[in-house]
């Protein structure tokens, strides 16, 4: 392979995506270009209230223009002859309604500002009457469970409950959506040119996970599953696809329309799309009976496997089991908690409430010392919330927090469940409190350890990437004093990007494998936190706390 092959990572991230252009000889990484999507940080088309969150399809298009072409542009001249591949990973599942040709109806007239004919973004939970109503179905209908690769339980973040929920909802929307794509599906999908949906090369990892998709039984659930399910459904099967692909292989070539918007040549393959996470541990380092954490706003956990040895076998609780989902040829595991930084940010609004109302209506401030002030503010509260919950000593506060505030993806997911706070005195403060949280978050990261441990699956090594990985040292102490277990942080910031670019090198023939880029292109790791044995200890009689208080939420929101 010559030194001048280059590739490109798109990462779609919840509030931004991201270009990182990437040297395919040695994965050193050119560029780095993120786009923060305007329409969803003007908080348009959701609605937190009810758990809304949709994203306009012209976010994620303007966003793709802007950080290639910057990409390029800060790259310098020669570099964009040179680029052989781009691959794209998203979050998921973020399923959208589409015409015939493929086109989100939100960018068709009439449909513009409709929510419902936007991207049902993964935390978007307005479905979970439906998933409920497919659990039950799954079991009771006299056939095949299809939630038997899923985890056995069958999420609202999930594929066909988004699509039930929206399909009830909107007349409109069944009148004119004609299938349904996921994010990922549909980025190579407008980058190619593709023009009838069902040319659209489906990505083994979303319908697999999210979508019931699997070999044994011809694909996505049988048409008599799902009209019993709802009639609404009827047909829709045959609209949507049958093949599966894993992300080494090329969806096409770009248009001459894209080759010209992106300021590349039309030569320039483009790989099947996967989730974020997925493509996220293969960059960060993943190996084997490895669980690989992707730590961000949620968590996405993903471990693989040998087909031989786990291809077959059930695992309860999770968010799916797939062959070649990350590594073609392996089988790939995924989990993940519904919220972890999230919870963060939550505490942070809470506690910025009285600064943003009493601070910035003040008669006593200039307006740009008000907002001076409140920006000073907000950047300094979770900082100085972790140098004073450093402080604090395990156990001290007697406080006990759940993670629960949007619902546990896994183990056995519920997203009708909630977060909780106990153990409060008058004298548990901020810090106090903020420190509960963290343990949270790690006791839920426990939880999933332990169930693949249960299933039979061992876990003999943990990686950590992400923000918060490379941002917290004292969120990731916790959390290895928690998990009893070594965690290795991946050098790569962006390691979903540069697992993406991974990708693009495989399916442009620039290495024979996904193994083979891996290996070539990795970043390594920059750290490793090592458990306390003593904090451990006192760790595990929280965690146990921590589980009965589960156990009790669970049984009175069940209740």
């Amino acid at each position: 392979m010559s030194e001048d092959a280059y590739v490109i990572g798109l990462d779609y991230g919840t509030d931004s995506v991201r270009s990182v252009l990437v040297n395919a000889m040695t994965g050193e990484e050119l560029t780095n270009v993120v786009f923060e999507y305007p329409r969803w940080k003007a908080g348009k088309y959701c609605d937190p209230a009810v758990n809304r969150f949709r994203q306009h399809p012209l976010d994620y298009m303007e966003g793709l223009e802007y950080t290639v072409r910057e990409s390029i542009r800060q790259a310098g001249t020669g570099i964009a002859e040179k680029i052989r591949a781009i691959a794209v990973d998203t979050t998921g599942s973020t399923p959208v309604a589409v015409d015939s040709a493929g086109i989100p109806l939100a960018l068709n007239k009439g449909f513009e500002e409709n929510p419902n004919a936007m991207f049902v973004l993964w935390k978007d939970h307005t479905a979970v009457q439906e998933a409920g109503e497919i659990n039950q179905h799954a079991r009771s209908w006299g056939g095949i469970d299809y939630t038997q690769y899923e985890g056995g339980i069958y999420s609202s973040e999930w594929f066909w409950a988004k699509i039930l929920h929206v399909l009830r909802e909107d007349k409109d929307i069944r009148q004119a959506a004609y299938s349904w794509v996921e994010h990922c599906d549909w980025i190579p999908a407008l980058l190619t040119g593709v023009r009838d949906v069902h040319d659209i090369k489906r990505g083994r990892c979303a319908a697999g996970h999210k979508a019931m998709w699997h070999e044994s039984w011809g694909g996505l659930p049988s048409e008599e599953f799902l009209v019993k399910l709802d009639p609404l459904l009827a047909g829709l099967r045959d609209r949507l696809f049958s093949e599966t692909y894993t992300s080494d292989v090329s969806a096409g070539q770009l248009s001459p329309e894209w080759a010209s918007r992106l300021g590349l040549k039309p030569e320039v393959a483009v790989s099947v799309g996967a989730f974020d996470a997925h493509m996220g541990a293969v960059g960060g380092g993943s190996k084997p009976f490895y669980l690989t954490k992707i730590v961000g706003t949620s968590t996405c956990d993903v471990v693989t496997a040998p087909m031989d040895k786990f291809g077959n076998k059930f695992i309860q609780g999770i968010c799916g089991q797939v062959d070649g989902s990350v590594v073609p040829g392996m089988l790939g595991m995924e989990a993940g908690q519904s919220a972890f930084g999230d919870i963060y940010a939550w505490f942070k609004q809470v506690l910025m409430y009285p600064v943003e109302r009493i601070v910035g209506s003040s008669d006593l401030l200039s307006s740009d010392i008000k907002t001076r002030l409140i920006d000073e503010t907000a950047g300094r509260l979770i900082p100085e919330l972790t140098r004073a919950a450093e402080q604090v000593p395990i156990d001290e506060s007697g406080i006990v927090a759940v993670d629960w505030m949007n619902g546990r993806r896994t183990p056995d997911a519920n997203q009708m469940l909630k977060g909780a706070v106990t153990g409060l005195n008058l004298g548990s403060d901020a810090p106090k409190i903020f420190r509960a949280l963290v343990e949270a978050t790690a006791f839920g990261a426990r939880k999933i350890m332990d169930r693949f441990i249960d299933e039979g699956v061992p876990i003999e090594g943990v990686i950590a990437l992400g923000g918060i990985p490379k941002k917290s040292p004292f969120v990731m102490q916790v959390l290895a004093d928690v998990l009893n277990r070594p965690i290795l942080v991946t050098r790569s910031e962006q390691a979903c990007a540069l697992g993406a670019a991974m990708f693009a090198a495989a399916a442009a023939k620039l290495y024979p494998d996904v193994d083979a880029a891996q290996a070539a292109m990795s970043s390594g790791f920059e750290h490793e936190y090592h458990p306390d044995p003593g904090n451990a200890k006192k760790y595990q009689r929280l965690y146990e706390k921590y589980s009965r208080l589960g156990e009790f939420i669970e049984k009175e929101t069940s209740s």
